[in-house]
């Protein structure tokens, strides 16, 4: 749990009238927890997951009615404009309807999650609706995938945008190993072809380097997949393999069981014969380790 002075730290700043919001967004957001394992000696993926989870839970709880005043305050009624000042808005209210819905999923608060929904459909801008979506999605509502479909829909032409929609249920907070699911659900989508690297950086690289709690899982199966897009890939752009492949860089640094999971999928990847040798440098690295 937060303690009573960080709390109060926090809530100072997010009331703050001379701050900028982009500045309070930024403060407010909890360190990743790719950053918070590269801190470690030893790394827990599931235990940092846990941890983290449950600082979210609790800020969201003991700043809600700073959350609510932030989300009416900044939210954005008039015509869009890409300036820094709505720009920095928009990220703290996106921020505040985040936590507001993580409360209300948590709370069972009915009338609460269906105002994030409401903001969804409401939304004048793409990046309103996307924030609001992420909203959605990151506090595991169950009309997420409702909400998910409806975007898709709207923008199921603008490949940028799409590709952000791959990367957030990718990227989104695991609970109970759903998102490995879900990631190998969407390599089947019409949109989706791993010959685009933008398209895989988007849901390979999302799911493998920048969501630990969801890839270093107990079973191995994330490092299987690992281990299997980055010889698929290799065989197309080995360029991107490469970089793949670096999504177990520290994996000497894991607790069991992990370690010794990661380190068979490495090793896995380095058996190939006719390896690239820009994925054999980045494995061979790695298992000198």
């Amino acid at each position: 749990e937060l303690g009573d002075e960080l709390t109060q730290a926090l809530r100072e700043v997010l009331r703050h009238p001379d701050l900028d919001p982009a500045f309070k967004e930024l403060v407010l957001t909890l360190p990743s927890e790719t950053y918070i394992g590269e801190q470690l000696e030893s790394v827990d993926p599931q235990k940092v997951h846990a941890v983290r989870e449950a600082l979210r839970t609790d800020l969201a709880r003991q700043l809600h009615e700073d959350w609510l005043w932030a989300f009416e305050t900044h939210r954005h009624h008039g015509a869009y404009v890409p300036n820094a000042d709505q720009s920095g808005r928009r990220a703290l209210a996106g921020l505040a309807l985040t936590m507001l819905c993580l409360h209300a999923v948590n709370q069972g608060d009915e009338v609460g999650q269906g105002k994030t929904l409401q903001a969804f459909k409401d939304a004048s801008n793409m990046t309103d609706r996307f924030n609001a979506l992420s909203a959605l999605v990151q506090s595991g509502h169950a009309l997420a995938t409702e909400a998910l479909a409806i975007f898709y829909k709207i923008f199921a032409d603008e490949a940028l945008v799409i590709d952000k929609w791959f990367a957030l249920q990718a990227g989104a907070s695991d609970r109970g190993g759903h998102i490995l699911p879900i990631v190998r659900q969407l390599l089947q989508h019409p949109d989706f072809s791993i010959k685009n690297p933008n398209r895989a950086r988007s849901l390979i690289f999302s799911y493998c380097s920048a969501n630990p709690g969801a890839f270093h899982r107990s079973d191995a199966a994330g490092y299987v997949f690992w281990s299997d897009r980055v010889l698929e890939m290799d065989a197309l752009n080995p360029q991107v393999a490469a970089r793949l492949a670096r999504a177990l860089d520290r994996w000497s640094h894991l607790a069991e069981p992990y370690r010794s999971a990661a380190k068979v999928a490495i090793e896995r990847v380095a058996a190939k014969p006719d390896l690239s040798n820009d994925v054999r440098e980045v494995v061979s690295r790695a298992l000198s380790q």
